[in-house]
């Protein structure tokens, strides 16, 4: 449509002037008429390219650009996202206007380029579910289900609050098993340098002190010299310190057990192993539980079917033992059967759990009863890292006593020889 400028009269003869969009001239007086004016002169005005250049600059200018980004999205990221698009939903915002609102106030990054994509494929149409589905490093499997159930409900906002509170939740126990790991490592880190600096620095001391008194060595003091000049790389025909293999070591063992759990056996024998540690294990078994039932108690109450809710919980798991037991409750309730009698076949649950479960089944309130166990082992969890810390403090200054204390000995020892031998001289 053009744009025509022109001059009027009203009914009471006073004289009109403005602009009018029509298809052309004949178009702009029948518009004007209908509008109660009298028409003296309609002219179509001339817009200058330079102004559409202009228009057309700014446009492009107002469409903003992606960049680059690699890896995935972080989850306290992802989570603070849920919680504020839930907000916006919540308060009766357009879900289009929430997302550009959301993706204003990114950084740049892969958060900010998967916004915009996202918003793209609303505007254009595309469910939120199926625009999320799109971006696998950003929304995985479980969070897309989520969004698609909350859609077909019309309850998007309430799922994403309960979408919300779950990733804090996981977030939170993921933080107090780190947490709990973070003093010993430190610990065992810095123990390890000062035994490293005593072996190179310390002991070849001693040991020139030793051969210039010529004093018989106990096999301790041997022993202790030999893997000193190991360490420090002074042994003959000795190419590398042993402190280069004791600093990569940690390096290798790490790179091969990632290696051995890519493979299917080494990843259920790996999982098997980590849940029967006697004391590592009931904390792995307790967070992997609380994990499962918070994942499909929160899948259940959205309204995912139970089939696709548990291939979903079993896919997200992380412990193969896990996944073997869910796998067969998937098979069972395919089959007509229950829910809790493949799972305590397993023995992966404790007696408790499966007993609460068969009493969800029954009542038909599966998704609370779940909800409610995982609140309850998320409880035992940060019980048993308290236990845990209380347990490794004294059990890692006993081995750090007895470490330098073997040292100590090794080194006076043969000092009290020395002392011994020049006083029977005397």
């Amino acid at each position: 449509m053009a744009t025509f400028a022109y001059e009027a009269m009203n009914a009471a003869g006073k004289p009109q002037k403005g602009t009018i969009e029509a298809t052309s001239a004949d178009d702009a007086i029948q518009r004007i008429k209908s509008q109660g004016f009298f028409p003296t002169s309609v002219r179509e005005q001339k817009v200058k390219k330079s102004a559409i250049a202009e228009d057309a600059g700014a446009a492009k200018k107002k469409k903003p650009k992606k960049g680059m980004s690699f890896g995935k999205v972080k989850p306290k990221q992802l989570t603070l996202f849920t919680r504020q698009l839930s907000t916006l939903q919540d308060a009766g915002l357009p879900l289009l206007r929430s997302l550009q609102i959301l993706e204003g106030q990114q950084r740049p990054g892969l958060m900010k380029n998967v916004l915009l994509g996202v918003c793209e494929d609303v505007e254009g149409g595309s469910s939120l579910s199926d625009a999320f589905t799109k971006h696998p490093r950003c929304f995985d499997r479980l969070y897309c289900k989520m969004v698609n159930a909350g859609e077909i409900g019309g309850v998007l906002d309430i799922i994403l609050q309960r979408l919300a509170t779950f990733m804090e939740k996981n977030q939170s126990l993921k933080r107090k098993i780190k947490g709990a790991m973070i003093y010993p490592i430190v610990v065992v880190i810095i123990a390890a340098l000062i035994l490293t600096f005593i072996m190179i620095f310390i002991i070849p001391k001693f040991q020139a002190i030793f051969s210039d008194f010529g004093v018989a060595l106990p096999k301790l003091t041997v022993w202790l010299i030999t893997s000193s000049s190991w360490v420090a790389g002074i042994n003959p025909g000795q190419q590398i310190g042993g402190w280069v293999f004791l600093l990569v070591a940690p390096f290798i063992i790490f790179i091969f057990f990632k290696l051995i759990r890519k493979s299917g056996p080494g990843r259920n024998a790996t999982d098997w192993i980590l849940v029967k540690l006697p004391i590592f294990g009931p904390l792995v078994k307790k967070s992997t539980i609380a994990r499962f039932t918070r994942t499909l108690g929160t899948l259940i109450s959205a309204g995912v079917p139970i089939l696709e809710a548990l291939l979903i919980t079993r896919d997200t798991s992380g412990n193969a033992v896990f996944e073997k037991a869910l796998n067969k409750v998937h098979d069972s309730i395919r089959e007509g059967e229950s829910f809790a009698d493949p799972l305590r076949e397993s023995k992966t649950c404790d007696a408790i759990v499966v007993n609460m479960i068969d009493v969800g089944e029954e009542t038909g309130e599966m998704d609370t009863m779940l909800l409610k166990i995982a609140d309850n082992y998320d409880e035992e969890v940060d019980v048993a890292v308290g236990s845990l810390l209380k347990l490794i403090e004294p059990l890692m200054v006993v081995v750090l006593g007895g470490i330098v204390g073997t040292i100590v000995v090794a080194m006076f020892l043969p000092l009290v020889a020395m002392i011994n031998s020049l006083q029977s001289s005397k």
